[in-house]
């Protein structure tokens, strides 16, 4: 992982390529993290990838969260990893909630990484972020008629119980 200089100098060498598209970076725990314009995010993706002295070609993760109640509400996060290096990089962009008429959208990586698919199928799935372009958006762990997005800090918790029969047993006679 690039240490704190390096981070800042990757940011400013991917704001002079790709336009500003870095607005912030930190650097704790040992993570560094760009923090990035949702709608540059293919840019900085390519960028990180395809840069003589980046590479960062091995998408490990990707992943939503739900900020409830900050705003921007949203965020997307890449983790990439540098193989020859064995460096990890955060790439994190943030969604503004659009409210009750839509869903928060960012353009899909899969063009850049193949295995991004089922990574923002499950996104999608439990979060409700449309990733625009993506080849086959649809639910891949719940069931296709599902209504909500079960990771959502606001999502109703509770219903009806459920009920195991699988560890109930009968107590013998003899035993009471």
């Amino acid at each position: 992982m690039p240490d704190a200089p390096g981070l800042e100098l990757i940011a400013q060498d991917l704001n002079e390529a790709a336009g500003g598209s870095v607005l912030g970076t930190y650097h704790e725990h040992g993570q560094a993290c760009l923090i990035v314009d949702p709608e540059r995010i293919l840019d900085v993706l390519g960028w990180l990838r395809h840069t003589p002295g980046q590479e960062y070609g091995f998408l490990s993760s990707l992943h939503g969260v739900d900020y409830l109640p900050a705003e921007p509400r949203f965020g997307v996060v890449y983790e990439l990893l540098n193989m020859p290096r064995v460096e990890r990089l955060r790439v994190r962009a943030a969604l503004a909630d659009p409210g009750e008429d839509g869903l928060p959208e960012i353009d899909s990586s899969v063009s850049l990484f193949p295995g991004a698919e089922f990574h923002e199928r499950e996104v999608y799935d439990f979060f409700g972020i449309v990733f625009r372009g993506h080849p086959d958006l649809r639910r891949i762990l719940m069931p296709e008629d599902y209504v909500g997005w079960p990771q959502r800090r606001d999502f109703p918790l509770g219903g009806e119980p459920v009920i195991f029969t699988h560890n109930e047993r009968e107590v013998p006679r003899w035993y009471e």
